[in-house]
């Protein structure tokens, strides 16, 4: 799965706002080519909400471990949740310490780099190995952030 494919099945996904930084887009420099995703079917960037899921094209100065600067490589990064952490992987978040990964291994699913602990999930260049569980993973993931919106617009009518 490229960043094109991976843009393409989370966009057929209800609601999904897309944020891909570029030179004309106020974001910084390091984010450009890089793509964001979040529920928010009013077409706003939400406040205050992390994205469901990433893709990023290259290191950042403190997520290098993946070794992204490489050509054509890609990590798809997705907040999965404890439950779908330990399920993915055979062991909770907070046990990444005990289980060293190579985290620039292509299709293989390790916690994220940096937000591991918080049950993020990363799969650098999915292919044969990780797709199917990626697409499970993306779909719960955005559930997730709906029902989340969801709960957040019933707490403003209140």
């Amino acid at each position: 799965m490229d960043i094109d494919m991976i843009t393409e099945f989370i966009e057929n996904l209800d609601g999904v706002l897309t944020l891909a930084p570029g030179p004309d887009s106020g974001y910084p420099e390091v984010s450009w080519g890089d793509r964001f995703f979040y529920y928010a079917p009013d077409g706003q960037v939400p406040t205050r909400t992390q994205p469901f899921a990433t893709v990023v094209t290259k290191d950042y100065p403190d997520d290098t471990t993946s070794n992204l600067d490489r050509r054509g490589v890609v990590r798809l990064n997705i907040n999965a949740g404890r439950e779908a952490f330990t399920a993915t992987l055979g062991y909770g978040p907070r046990d990444i310490d005990d289980h060293p990964v190579d985290a620039s291994e292509f299709d293989t699913w390790i916690p994220h780099p940096v937000y591991g602990t918080a049950a993020w999930l990363s799969v650098v260049n999915p292919a044969t190995a990780t797709q199917a569980t990626a697409r499970d993973l993306l779909r719960a993931a955005h559930r997730r952030a709906r029902t989340a919106d969801e709960r957040r617009a019933d707490q403003r009518s209140s």
